[in-house]
């Protein structure tokens, strides 16, 4: 009982939430390193503020409403609702105090010496610009806008979530009226970046919309006198109270609460450094927001429109040259996809090799007369997804098409109603997910009839079913016709559709009732064998890990001599180090140019190695509350393959960041070492052709930096 006290004691955990925000430092990181592309350090800038506001509209939004339920309860770090609040709020202060320091003095002047011009303020304007600039406030602009004042018949109005806002302060022109409160919505629908006439030959200029607006505010307010005007953005909470148990119809109920977010409590306000006392003291009272909630920007509220300027035309030598996917070697384009699959398991590797196979995939299967059923799950999909657009086209050409889609992925619910009606239209069984549980596997399924009667062909992956992302996320999946794993897809969709759960499973492991079970399982049997002198080993790479039985199970390996390296993208709740508790175990987290993705977890097994790959991370929610599938990887080829995924991952010295023992990530002193870029080795490799037959491949050839 000691011994597990020691292991499961809190400080040797990190908050889930402050580790998210050291992994959005590290996001940052990319904007403040030098040897990286000007438009792509920008880029990171903007991503940094995206995944800031996702955070606090549903994790922040989560801590206080536990805070306002009273829930006292500690997490796994020893910290009650109230102490994270007041630890998220200093250390993401500190991080946006960064992220401004960046933009301003660093961004802005590279920006400025490529003669790519942002200007500070609507006073900047010559007189040339100017004129554009009104020009183009009346004929643009003004039409769009709906200026709202607050006074005694008028209450203050709904300001929606995360929409940038200009408060103003007016008084009449006539003696004696009372200074009054006014809002305007600066509009989405119009470019935030205006450009305007640069004055220098070459040169691009751009002013913000909402200065356009600053500066003709008085045209919005014609008998009064604008004293002042600040713009400002508010978050609202986020998160849908859905209750699965009680709705009758969860298509309807999510689409109900989805209306709800633009009401939810506000959680943070950004206001413009040094905007006027009494304007921010109308905000703060009208929205019912805290002193410890309201943050003063140095700069331009919301980065995000830095993308924008990412695609800027003849800026090519301040991004990457676009990689484009190369094609999977055992699939030749335009080729029977079936016939590639019966020749023996296919690995893919997104964004290294390209999606089109699994596009193919579906497609092929639509239209072929030998294909009986198809049957996949959706959890994203791109804006014109050609998946959808296949599984319409074979329903619609009389093939048993079911499709889960699930309405609760967040932030893509309206997206996937949209798509689950379209898919009924078509003729499709369309699943709403299941009461109680998101639907997170990746899986697809084809039935086929063939001479040897019928055979069934699956799709497993990593990541989503969409072809917009898997150009910019590492993923992997497997074509398989494995008689074994295809009764295992037919009981998962079996499960999905009729609550069916099968008495047990060829291969597939599924969550929530086995997947826990397993991986606990194959990481005490490692323990287990370094305890009986043996090696243990084990290499899993993964978005997150939280979950306190692997992290106690990964303590109690490390205690043993297991050696444990982790590739974990973003949130890890494990520190390294710990004397008797986690000596044998490294982290890293590699932040590039494409968004680490994929899910890998490989354990030596006394010198017969286990691989497995799936839609899971550890963490709680992908264990006990989501429908997630982990699939082994049986052909010794594709393991090879695998394993040197992780080995190049583990010699990354370029996009890596090491754990250390005071919990802080830092970058690999690269000098005089081999550099190992493993984004950057991928893509090399990607574009060796290899041949298409068994047994070719024989390993690549890079140089590690260090002992792997």
């Amino acid at each position: 009982m000691e011994k597990e006290k020691f292991f499961t004691n809190s400080e040797n955990y990190e908050n889930r939430e402050l580790s998210w925000l050291k992994f959005n430092s590290r996001v940052l990181n990319e904007a403040r390193d030098k040897t990286i592309p000007l438009l792509e350090r920008l880029k990171f800038v903007g991503i940094t503020s995206s995944n800031l506001d996702e955070f606090f509209m549903v994790r922040v939004a989560s801590l206080k409403d536990m805070v306002h339920a009273g829930y006292k309860k500690k997490d796994i770090a020893g910290m009650t609702a109230t102490e994270q609040l007041e630890a998220i709020n200093t250390n993401t202060r500190a991080l946006v105090d960064v992220q401004y320091s960046t933009y301003n003095r660093s961004l802005l002047p590279l920006l400025k010496a490529q003669n790519i011009l942002i200007l500070d303020a609507y006073e900047d304007l010559n007189e040339a610009q100017a004129e554009f600039v009104d020009k183009y406030f009346m004929d643009m602009v003004y039409p769009v806008l709906t200026p709202m004042a607050m006074d005694a018949s008028r209450p203050f109005p709904l300001i929606r979530n995360k929409t940038l806002n200009i408060a103003a302060l007016i008084k009449g022109k006539g003696s004696g009226k009372d200074i009054e409160f006014a809002t305007v919505q600066v509009p989405s629908v119009l470019p935030r970046l205006v450009e305007i006439p640069s004055g220098q030959e070459g040169g691009r200029t751009f002013l913000l919309l909402e200065q356009v607006i600053e500066r003709n505010i008085s045209k919005l307010f014609l008998n009064f006198k604008v004293v002042c005007a600040f713009p400002y953005r508010i978050m609202r909470n986020a998160d849908l109270p859905i209750d699965e148990d009680e709705a009758a119809d969860l298509l309807k109920e999510i689409q109900k609460q989805l209306k709800k977010r633009q009401w939810g409590e506000v959680i943070r306000l950004e206001v413009e450094d040094g905007i006027d006392a009494k304007l921010l003291s109308i905000l703060k009272r009208e929205l019912n927001i805290a002193d410890a909630d309201i943050y003063k920007i140095g700069g331009p509220i919301d980065l995000t429109f830095v993308m924008k300027l990412y695609g800027l035309e003849d800026c090519d030598n301040l991004r990457y040259k676009k990689y484009e996917p190369q094609r999977v070697p055992q699939i030749e384009p335009g080729e029977d996809i079936f016939s590639a699959i019966r020749n023996g398991d296919i690995l893919l590797h997104h964004p290294y090799q390209t999606f089109d196979p699994v596009v193919d995939f579906i497609r092929q299967a639509s239209a072929d007369p030998d294909v009986l059923a198809i049957k996949q799950t959706l959890y994203r999909v791109s804006g014109n997804s050609p998946i959808i657009a296949s599984l319409a086209q074979a329903a619609e050409n009389g093939k048993q098409v079911s499709v889960l889609v699930e309405l609760k992925a967040r932030f893509d619910e309206e997206h996937n109603i949209v798509w689950a009606k379209k898919l009924e239209q078509a003729g499709c069984h369309v699943i709403y997910g299941l009461v109680g549980l998101k639907t997170h596997s990746k899986i697809a399924l084809v039935v086929r009839r063939e001479d040897e009667g019928i055979r069934r062909y699956v799709h497993l992956g990593t990541g989503n079913y969409n072809d917009s992302t898997a150009k910019l996320y590492t993923d992997c999946g497997i074509f398989t016709c494995s008689e074994a794993i295809g009764e295992d897809a037919t009981a998962v969709f079996n499960m999905l559709s009729g609550y069916s759960e099968p008495l047990s499973w060829n291969r597939l492991i599924v969550a929530p009732i086995w997947l826990r079970k397993k991986f606990l399982k194959l990481i005490n049997r490692e323990a287990k064998h370094a305890r009986e002198g043996k090696e243990g080993r084990i290499i899993a790479k993964m978005n997150s890990l939280c979950d306190k039985d692997i992290i106690t199970a990964l303590y109690e390996a490390s205690a043993a001599g297991v050696q444990i390296d982790l590739v974990v993208r973003g949130i890890c709740c494990l520190k390294v180090g710990i004397p008797g508790v986690s000596e044998h175990i490294r982290v890293r987290s590699i932040v590039g140019n494409f968004l680490e993705h994929s899910r890998i977890f490989w354990f030596y097994n006394d010198g017969q190695p286990e691989t497995y790959m799936g839609s899971a991370d550890w963490m709680p929610r992908n264990l006990d509350r989501r429908v997630e599938i982990l699939f082994p990887v049986e052909d010794e080829e594709i393991q090879k393959r695998v394993f040197h995924i992780l080995e190049v991952e583990l010699a990354d010295n370029v996009k890596a960041h090491i754990l250390n023992q005071d919990g802080v990530y830092e970058k690999i002193d690269k000098r005089g070492k081999v550099l190992v870029d493993s984004q950057n080795q991928f893509c090399k490799e990607a574009k060796i052709k290899e041949p298409k037959e068994k047994g070719a491949y024989q390993g690549r050839v890079f140089i590690p930096a260090e002992p792997v």
